[in-house]
């Protein structure tokens, strides 16, 4: 049994705060578990005494017995003073009550928790408005008293926004397993409560709503080791700076990045919607669909001009419209007029009505070369719709478990009946074409199939980075010199180019002769940060004499713009041909951890900002799926004449990079800018590493 199970399938709840009072959250939350045929027992606690819809109420805590839940409403300060002697009766204990961290009330949640979990009991909220599971079935929320039962579950960070989803489910007949809300999270978290939804039984698909994660590594694991059969729909808040600073100040915690919470979901399997609309609309079409055996999708339509914006949205998702003339014509020559097309779209035409559209859906259902369906209808003034109404639902009902269809009825009061009704007998159906499309999309993600990727550890010289980051974090260092950050990275696997440190006018000539010509030479200082503003670098160097001006050069700049600095001497490094620059990086992510970044160099990455992101480490799959995914990936395939970069080069580096920085938490960024790659190799020219030191 999961441990969970008596927070969803509790055998005896207790109100602590139950109200008299027609209104009152406490009278509410009262009322909707007994209208919800609640079986267990149920205790209220109000120090008045009475009755509450002919439920005895009792005085205090201490006169009842051990109970599974326990339901906090009473305000903040007395849910702090009663949490210990609650948390002597229960196993569990949802606090509705605000007034806590999301005001800034940080010590009173603090010792909210510490005195429930004094006698191991655990919180949910506060700040929230309960929980609904169909398993008990329990309505212990103050939100609507009916909710339909179902199979999607409902995470939800926000409570008024968990009470409208319960409503809009309603409205569109979707049936719910649980919906939780989980307010502040001090202490259960969306890992536990994800815990339990992925071996529920009623639970198909889990809509996430969430504004913020303290443990997103600990998210991702356990999201990974999902059951393939469940699926995971995020909205997630906070994408504007607006956005961020609204979600801090609604629940306390703060959004990570945006575009690192979306290479999070991509890369654990999540689907991401970005409204509240899409949402619903994806999680409606994933709950009620059976999975597609292959990629053919069919538009089947009565108004050609809807088939084309449906094809045009169809190519903007990455649908494949099923295109064998022959088969096609095979499948539907018997419904077509002479003068329809047998291309897909399949334009039954105007005059098409309930038993074209009848005849046609079952072919499609029955043609095992096509996989999904798009239904389309375009209202006509003389239309008998309840006809077609009927059709639809009869004809769906008949094949709904064979392959997914989606509809999409456009036109007036007529067709909005029509959607409404279809949603009703829980078909996915639409009033707006591009809604079908991104749903049937959606679906088609979320049965992807993803394979295990697994990371096997790469050879690196781990005793000789660790004395590195050692000898710096010794001398209270946090930023790593050059050649000390080219040296992990050739440690680590990576192919940096000859180099080498000359802290004397003998020494540099003496090296670069070793590296052979043409060199690079610039100032290796922690003082100097923009060493080229301040001319502490020089390039294509050739010769003795030219090694000889340069470093006296580079020496007499530096110390010149930055006469206190602190120079350990001029790095020496090999001059490398023209190829590709690409950028490699990592940070420090509030949410996940450590985290890697790719691109390619100069205008694509200070510019136009085109990189990819996913938290560290990744597998070699993953990281060809960074590189393919930025806009630029075809200047690396190779475009107009020009050759293939070595991409499994770039594979590898960012893979030992995910390693490297996942083995070493004191490496807080790290930068390889640029990673110039070539047709064949990607050679590291310069890079930057940052670690943590301790104050």
């Amino acid at each position: 049994m999961h441990s969970l199970e008596p927070l969803f399938n509790p055998k005896s709840v207790a109100i602590v705060g139950a109200s008299h009072h027609e209104g009152k959250i406490g009278n509410i939350v009262v009322r909707n578990i007994v209208a919800s045929g609640y079986k267990g027992k149920v205790y209220l606690i109000n120090p008045k005494g009475g009755e509450i819809l002919g439920l005895p109420v009792y005085k205090s805590i201490d006169d009842i017995p051990e109970v599974d839940l326990s339901i906090i409403v009473v305000p903040a300060k007395i849910a702090v003073e009663l949490a210990e002697k609650v948390a002597m009766k229960s196993k569990y204990i949802i606090v509705i009550t605000s007034g806590f961290s999301e005001v800034g009330n940080i010590d009173g949640e603090r010792k909210l928790v510490e005195n429930a979990k004094k006698h191991g009991a655990r919180i949910l909220g506060p700040n929230v408005f309960g929980i609904f599971s169909a398993k008990a079935p329990i309505n212990a929320t103050f939100g609507p008293a009916e909710i339909k039962k179902g199979n999607i579950g409902v995470v939800s960070q926000s409570g008024a926004l968990g009470i409208a989803m319960i409503g809009k489910a309603a409205e569109d007949n979707l049936g719910l397993s649980s919906i939780v809300s989980i307010g502040n999270k001090a202490d259960l978290s969306e890992v536990e409560i994800l815990s339990y939804l992925f071996q529920d039984k009623l639970t198909k698909v889990i809509f996430m709503y969430m504004e913020g994660l303290e443990n997103g590594r600990e998210f991702m694991e356990i999201v990974k080791k999902k059951p393939e059969e469940k699926k995971i729909i995020a909205l997630k808040a906070g994408r504007s700076k607006a956005g961020a600073r609204a979600v801090a100040s609604h629940t306390g915690s703060l959004a990570g990045s945006d575009e690192i919470f979306d290479a999070a979901f991509r890369q654990a399997g999540i689907i991401r919607a970005y409204s509240l609309e899409d949402a619903f609309n994806w999680v409606a079409t994933i709950a009620s669909s059976p999975p597609p055996k292959g990629k053919n999708v069919v538009i089947i339509t009565n108004g050609g001009g809807l088939g084309v914006v449906a094809a045009d949205a169809c190519e903007k998702y990455g649908l494949k419209l099923y295109d064998d003339i022959e088969m096609l014509k095979k499948t539907f020559e018997d419904v077509m007029p002479e003068f329809g097309s047998y291309k897909n779209p399949i334009d039954l035409t105007g005059q098409a009505g309930a038993r074209e559209y009848e005849l046609a859906l079952k072919r499609a259902f029955e043609d095992e070369n096509i996989h999904a369906i798009l239904a389309l209808y375009c209202e006509r003034g003389d239309a008998e719709l309840e006809a077609l109404m009927n059709t639809l639902i009869k004809v769906h009902k008949e094949y709904k478990d064979k392959k997914p269809a989606l509809y999409a009825l456009f036109g007036g009061e007529g067709t909005s009946r029509i959607v409404a009704e279809m949603k009703k007998n829980r078909i996915p159906a639409f009033g707006e074409v591009e809604d079908a499309v991104s749903s049937l999309h959606a679906l088609y993600k979320a049965y992807e199939k993803r394979e295990e990727e697994k990371i096997e550890d790469v050879e690196m010289d781990e005793a000789g980075i660790e004395k590195i980051i050692s000898n710096a974090i010794n001398e209270g260092r946090s930023r790593l010199l050059s050649h000390e950050a080219k040296e992990i990275l050739r440690l680590a696997g990576l192919d940096v180019p000859p180099f080498r440190l000359a802290r004397n006018i003998d020494e540099a000539v003496k090296y670069a002769k070793e590296i052979g010509y043409p060199v690079a030479m610039k100032v290796v200082s922690e003082d100097i940060l923009h060493k080229t503003d301040v001319g502490g670098v020089v390039l294509n160097i050739d010769n003795e004499e030219e090694a000889i001006d340069a470093y006296e050069l580079i020496m007499k700049n530096s110390r010149m713009h930055v006469p206190k600095a602190r120079i350990e001497g001029v790095e020496i490094s090999k001059m490398l041909p023209k190829g590709t620059e690409t950028i490699i990086g990592s940070t420090t992510d509030a949410s996940f951890g450590k985290v890697l970044m790719f691109g390619l160099g100069g205008i694509y990455v200070e510019v136009l900002k085109d990189v990819s992101f996913r938290i560290a480490p990744v597998s070699k799959k993953e990281a060809e799926r960074m590189v393919r995914e930025i806009d630029s990936y075809p200047i690396l395939a190779g475009i107009r004449g020009e050759k293939r970069k070595d991409i499994k080069a770039i594979i590898e580096s960012i893979y030992r990079i995910g390693i490297l920085v996942d083995k070493f938490e004191e490496i807080a960024e790290l930068d390889i800018n640029p990673l110039i790659v070539y047709e064949k190799g990607a050679k590291v020219v310069d890079a930057r590493i940052l670690i943590k030191v301790e104050k």
